[in-house]
C-alpha cells in the first residue's frame, strides 16, 4: 500500500529552526526508525519508501545530528572518503590504509570519486545528505575550497590529508613537505650537484609550495644562487612531467639532477632521459618525492622521500573516528607523521666529462 507523505508538523523542528529526523519522517509519511535506517544504509528498506525518505532529506536540507548518531551506536559510523587524485599509485596506497583501518575501527567506509569542477559541490552536498558522519579529503580535494566550505557550512567533520595549510574548522595529517623537499636538494648538493632542476608540483596545492620553499632553503643554506631557468611547472602527473623534463633538459646548460615533486613526475624524467639516450644517474641524477610504489617498478629505482601515505590514510581514519566517539586523546586537531629519504639507483655525483677537444 503507498505511502502518502504528509507536511511536517507546525513549529517542528529545532530551535535553531534545522529540520529534525521526526519532521523528515512526516514529510516522507514514514516512521522515524525508516528514516533512520536510511540514514544508515540498512538493507531492510524498499527501494521505493528509500526513494522517498531520499527526496525528503534533499528536500528539507536535512544534516543528521551526527553526535547523536554516534553516541547511539558506535559501530555504525559512516566515514566518507572522497578521491580525486592524477596519481594511480598515490592513490592505490591511501585506500588500502584507509580501509585497512576501517575494518580495525569497525565503521563504513564510503569511497567516492569527487572530480574537481562543476560538480564537485554536487557530490559532497550528496554525500552529507546520505547521513555521513565524517569526510577525509586526500589531495587535491584537501585544499579544493569550494568542496571545504560545503563541509564546514554543514559542519560535518573533516580530516584533510597532505595540506601544507588546513583549515582550522578541520583536523588534518600531513609531513614536513618543506623540510623533506629540503632535505633531498642538501643530499644532491652534498652528491655534488650544482645545477639542480626541480619540477613543481600542482600550483593549486598548498603542498607543491612548500616543497618549492624546501628546495630554494637547502640552495641559500649552501650558498647557490637560485636560478628560475632550472624550475619547470609541473601538476603531479606523468604527462606534465614528461613536458617539464624536456624544457629542462632543453636548456643550453642543463641541470646534472632533476628533483620532481613526486614519483610520478620522477618516472616520467627518467624516460625523457632514457629517450635522449642519457644514462641515469651516469649522466642525469634524478629524484622524486612520494615513495609510492611506482618508485620501484621502473629502471633504475628511485631516489625518493617516503612520505607513509598508507599510514596517513589509517591516522585520518582513526582521528576521524576518535573526534566522532569522543575518546581521550580527540581533541588533536593536526597530526604530523615522520618522512624518510630513500636512497636507489637513480642519484650519484656528477660525472667528470673531460674537457672537449677543439678539431684542427
Amino acid at each position: 500500500m503507498a505511502m502518502t507523505p504528509r507536511k511536517p508538523r507546525a513549529g517542528s523542528g529545532r530551535q535553531n529552526g534545522a529540520p529534525t529526523i521526526a519532521d523528515v519522517a512526516a514529510l516522507a509519511g514514514v516512521s522515524t526508525m525508516t528514516v533512520s535506517r536510511v540514514i544508515n544504509a540498512e538493507n531492510n528498506v524498499r527501494d521505493s519508501t528509500r526513494e522517498t525518505v531520499t527526496a525528503a532529506i534533499a528536500e528539507l536540507n536535512y544534516a543528521p545530528n551526527r553526535a547523536a548518531r554516534s553516541l547511539a551506536g558506535a559501530s555504525h559510523l559512516r566515514l566518507g572518503l572522497l578521491y580525486s587524485n592524477p596519481s594511480a599509485a598515490y592513490l592505490s596506497e591511501f585506500l588500502v590504509g584507509s580501509l585497512d583501518q576501517a575494518g580495525r575501527s569497525d565503521i563504513q567506509l564510503v569511497v567516492e570519486k569527487c572530480e574537481l569542477g562543476d560538480h564537485e559541490r554536487r557530490v559532497v552536498e550528496r554525500m552529507i545528505n546520505s547521513g555521513i558522519d565524517g569526510v577525509i579529503l586526500p589531495p587535491p580535494l584537501c585544499d579544493s575550497r569550494s568542496v571545504l566550505d560545503v563541509l564546514i557550512a554543514a559542519r560535518v567533520p573533516t580530516v584533510v590529508v597532505a595540506t601544507g595549510c588546513p583549515p582550522k574548522e578541520c583536523a588534518a595529517i600531513s609531513i614536513d613537505d618543506r623540510g623533506a623537499a629540503q632535505a633531498m636538494t642538501q643530499h644532491l648538493i652534498e652528491l655534488g650537484h650544482a645545477r639542480i632542476g626541480f619540477i613543481t608540483g600542482n600550483p593549486n596545492l598548498t603542498a607543491s609550495g612548500q616543497r618549492l620553499d624546501g628546495y630554494r632553503a637547502a640552495l641559500a643554506a649552501a650558498g647557490m644562487p637560485f636560478d628560475e631557468q632550472l624550475v619547470a611547472d609541473g601538476l603531479f602527473t606523468y604527462r606534465s612531467g614528461l613536458d617539464a623534463a624536456d624544457e629542462l633538459l632543453e636548456r643550453d646548460d642543463p641541470p646534472t639532477a632533476i628533483f620532481a615533486s613526486n614519483d610520478d613526475m620522477a618516472a616520467a624524467t627518467v624516460a625523457v632521459a632514457h629517450r635522449r639516450g642519457l644514462d641515469v644517474p651516469g649522466d642525469l641524477t634524478v629524484c622524486g618525492f612520494d615513495d609510492s610504489a611506482l618508485a620501484t617498478t621502473i629502471w633504475p629505482e628511485l631516489t625518493t622521500i617516503h612520505q607513509p601515505i598508507a599510514d596517513m590514510s589509517r591516522a585520518a581514519v582513526e582521528l576521524l573516528t576518535a573526534m566522532l566517539r569522543g575518546k581521550r586523546g580527540s581533541d588533536v586537531r593536526h597530526v604530523t607523521l615522520d618522512y624518510t629519504l630513500i636512497r636507489r639507483q637513480s642519484d650519484a655525483a656528477p660525472r667528470r666529462r673531460p674537457p672537449a677537444r677543439v678539431k684542427k
